[in-house]
């Protein structure tokens, strides 16, 4: 058997259906390298086994009995993996254009490039802001919104410049998303793989910033494209707004390792303000009627800030319970 040009490594999560698109995406567009697909179940028994048995059964399937979140996952899908270059990629997105060949190709022949990311696409083929940005700090999540971004599209803040470059080069970011990240085995290992510190959200960030500092470089290629259906596992959990959770404490966890716990504390204190804000803007949004605005997004939108509300002002026991819940 020849040695692997790739190992694609993808965690399920209650996505069998988004999982199975994404798997035909890779066999259609992915014809000129030798790869190995390595898939785990993160304890949702969703009937991806099945699945993958009757569909695609050259496919490697390993199921955890318990929920190891996205870097515990990931990390032992790698001690399966035997390729030199690692793709991450979530089950929910679909491959266009030969994008994983194009990408391949781009981390053999840039010898400091240690991880690469392409464009991230919506269903409706527009592009999503999150595919890089910069690293992340009080005052750009403080101005973390979509309208703000794409009126100052080009501020360095965000990060995400290249996003609104047609031209299609290669350009060193950053941060790109998790939702696909291609990476060099060595590279990843020397940095000592994802991080345990996180259960969900900020592994990427955490990663780029692991390998900036390694001394290797974070590469966005604006001519790969890959559409995210985003956040469609996570969504199934918004009743509870565990994904809202996750991603504040990551954020936190992100600012301890790479500033202060000062710095960590600062940020809960801005979350606190904000959310007050939002909050009275929301309460005297809601006797309004508006054609772009329904009242369930506005309900969600309540909901979503007073759940940021009650994590900036005690996190860890609010944290502790909802992971509790979703590991079992």
């Amino acid at each position: 058997m020849s040695k692997m040009d790739l190992s694609i490594i993808i965690i399920n999560w209650n996505s069998v259906d988004y999982l199975k698109r994404c798997l035909s995406s890779i066999y259609k567009q992915t014809d000129n390298l030798n790869f190995e697909i390595i898939i785990v179940d993160n304890a949702s028994y969703d009937g991806c086994r099945e699945m993958l048995a009757a569909q695609f059964p050259e496919v490697i399937f390993i199921q955890n009995k318990k929920n190891l979140g996205f870097a515990g996952a990931n990390n032992l899908a790698y001690q399966h993996a035997s390729a030199d270059v690692l793709l991450f990629l979530n089950p929910d997105t679909e491959v266009l254009d030969s994008a994983i060949g194009k990408m391949a190709a781009f981390l053999k022949n840039t010898p400091d490039a240690g991880v690469v990311g392409c464009k991230l696409l919506n269903p409706d083929l527009s592009v999503q802001l999150s595919s890089v940005k910069a690293f992340p700090s009080i005052l750009n999540q403080m101005l973390d919104v979509d309208r703000l971004k794409l009126f100052f599209p080009k501020l360095k803040l965000w990060g995400m410049q290249p996003l609104f470059d047609d031209s299609g080069t290669s350009v060193k970011v950053d941060v790109i998303s998790g939702a696909c990240m291609m990476v060099k085995r060595e590279v990843f290992k020397d940095v000592g793989l994802f991080s345990a510190d996180y259960f969900m959200y900020g592994e990427d960030v955490d990663l780029c910033y692991k390998i900036n500092k390694s001394g290797f470089h974070v590469y966005y290629l604006g001519d790969t494209n890959v559409i995210h259906y985003e956040g469609k596992s996570s969504a199934k959990q918004n009743s509870n707004f565990f994904s809202v959770l996750m991603m504040q404490n990551a954020k936190t966890t992100f600012f301890k390792k790479t500033r202060s716990s000062m710095y960590a504390g600062s940020y809960k204190i801005m979350l606190f303000i904000v959310s007050c804000i939002r909050l009275v803007f929301i309460f005297l949004l809601k006797p309004i009627k508006s054609k772009a605005l329904s009242s369930n997004d506005v309900e969600y939108s309540y909901q979503k800030w007073k759940t940021i509300l009650k994590w900036s002002l005690g996190p860890e026991k609010q944290i502790q319970a909802v992971q509790s819940k979703t590991k079992q």
